[in-house]
C-alpha cells in the first residue's frame, strides 16, 4: 500500500524540519514537500497532489486561514490539519479554520523539554489524525468489527428521559455546531457533553456553541447544578461526571487517569449518568476518532437508556460511532442534520402522559368506542 503523501506549510524553519522528519520516520507516511507561506503552499499542492497538508495559522504572505479558504474553493476533499499553538489567540483562530472547513487541528508541542520530547507528542497526536483522515472507505470499513445486532435491553414501561449524553472528537465542534443551535429554548432537560479537546478550547467552543443556540451553553464547572435548557461542555484536561446531591444533580470533575487516551473522556461521562439516572438517559455518539465511548454506551444500555449515533456519512471519522455500532450498543444511527430533531423527539415522546391498563379499565365503554 502507497504511503500518504504529506505536504507541510509552515513558516517555521524548525517546525518544518520538525514534521518532516519524525513523519517521514513513519512507513505509512510520506512528506513530498513543506512550504513556509499559504501562497507557496497552494502552489506546490498544484504540483505535488498530497494526501493531506498540515497548516500553519500563523504565516506572512498568506495565513492559514487565508490559505485554507483558498484550498476548499479548489480541493474541497482534501484532508487538512491545522497545527496551531495551545494559546487563546491559537485556538480562537484554529476553531474558525474548522469552521472555514479544516479537517481536524493538532496542538505544536510545547514546554516538552527535548527534541524527543516533542517528536514524542507529535506521534502521539498527529499521526494517528493523519491516519486516520486519510483512510480510505475500504479500508476505515475493513478496520471496524463486523456489526452485531443491537444489543436487547428491557426498558421500564414509564422511562422517562432525563439527561441527554452527548460525546464527540474529529468534527465535533462543527457536529456541535449543527445540533446544539437546533435545540428548542424550553428543552426540558440538561446536556452534558465531552468534546475531546485542550484546555482554553473548551471554553471558547463554549462561548461560540452559547452565542448560537437558544439554550445556554457553557464550560462545565465543579458543583454546577443541572437545569433545564442549558448544555455544559466537558473542560479540556478534565474528566467530567455528574453527581446526586440531595433532590439535585450537580457536576464533578477530576483529573483521574486518561481514558482511551482522553480526558475529558466520554466513558467516564457515561459511566457516571447511567449511575445516576438509570434507564432515564439519552446518550448521543457522534463523529470522532478511537473508541471512547463504546463502553460507556453499554453501560448506559445495561441500564435500561438509550444510544443513537452519528452515521458515516455525515462523520469526519467514522470511529466513535462506528465503533458503537459494531458492538452491537446503539439503537438506530441518524445523518447529523437529523440528530438534534431525534434528540427532541425521544425526549418528547419518553415525557408524553401514558394510559396504564388500569386506567383504560376504568374509561367508560361508550368512550372508548367514540
Amino acid at each position: 500500500m502507497a504511503p500518504i503523501r504529506i505536504l507541510v506549510v509552515d513558516d517555521s524553519v524548525v517546525i518544518r524540519k520538525l514534521l518532516s522528519e519524525t513523519l517521514s520516520a513513519d512507513p505509512e507516511l510520506e512528506v513530498v514537500g513543506s512550504a513556509s507561506d499559504g501562497r507557496i503552499g497552494l502552489a506546490k499542492i498544484a504540483q505535488l497532489h498530497p494526501d493531506l497538508v498540515t497548516l500553519d495559522i500563523e504565516m506572512p504572505v498568506l495565513n492559514g486561514l487565508e490559505t485554507l479558504a483558498e484550498v476548499r474553493k479548489l480541493y474541497p476533499k482534501l484532508p487538512v490539519i491545522m497545527f496551531s499553538t495551545l494559546t487563546e489567540r491559537g485556538a480562537s483562530a484554529t476553531l474558525d479554520a474548522l469552521s472555514l472547513g479544516a479537517s481536524d487541528y493538532a496542538t505544536k508541542p510545547s514546554n516538552t523539554g527535548s527534541p524527543a520530547g516533542a517528536i514524542a507528542a507529535i506521534r502521539a497526536e498527529l499521526i494517528p489524525k493523519i491516519k486516520a483522515l486519510c483512510a480510505g472507505a475500504v479500508t476505515k470499513l475493513k478496520s471496524l468489527p463486523p456489526p452485531r445486532p443491537p444489543m436487547q435491553v428491557r426498558r421500564p414501561v414509564n422511562r422517562r428521559i432525563e439527561i441527554v449524553a452527548i460525546g464527540t472528537s474529529t468534527g465535533g465542534p462543527n457536529a456541535l455546531a449543527e445540533v446544539l443551535p437546533r435545540i428548542p429554548k424550553d428543552f426540558p432537560l440538561p446536556i452534558v457533553v465531552v468534546q475531546h479537546m485542550p484546555p482554553i478550547f473548551t471554553h471558547l467552543l463554549a462561548e461560540r456553541l452559547g452565542a448560537r443556540s437558544e439554550i445556554s451553553v457553557e464550560e462545565g464547572s465543579a458543583d454546577a447544578v443541572l437545569t433545564s435548557g442549558h448544555a455544559w461542555i466537558a473542560p479540556g484536561n478534565f474528566h467530567m461526571t455528574v453527581r446526586r446531591a440531595g433532590v439535585s444533580s450537580r457536576l464533578g470533575l477530576n483529573q483521574d487517569r486518561p481514558e482511551n487516551s482522553c480526558r475529558p473522556s466520554v466513558d467516564v461521562l457515561f459511566r457516571s449518568v447511567a449511575d445516576v439516572y438509570g434507564a432515564n438517559v439519552l446518550g448521543v455518539v457522534m463523529t470522532g476518532m478511537g473508541s471512547d465511548g463504546v463502553i460507556g454506551a453499554r453501560c448506559i444500555r445495561e441500564r435500561g437508556g438509550e444510544i443513537i449515533i452519528q452515521d458515516e456519512a455525515s462523520s469526519v471519522v467514522w470511529g466513535m460511532p462506528g465503533l458503537v455500532h459494531a458492538s452491537g450498543q446503539a439503537d438506530a444511527v441518524f445523518p447529523l442534520n437529523q440528530l438534534a430533531q431525534e434528540i427532541a423527539r425521544r425526549v418528547s415522546q419518553s415525557r408524553a402522559p401514558r394510559v396504564t391498563p388500569a386506567q383504560v379499565d376504568r374509561v367508560p365503554q361508550e368512550h372508548l368506542a367514540k
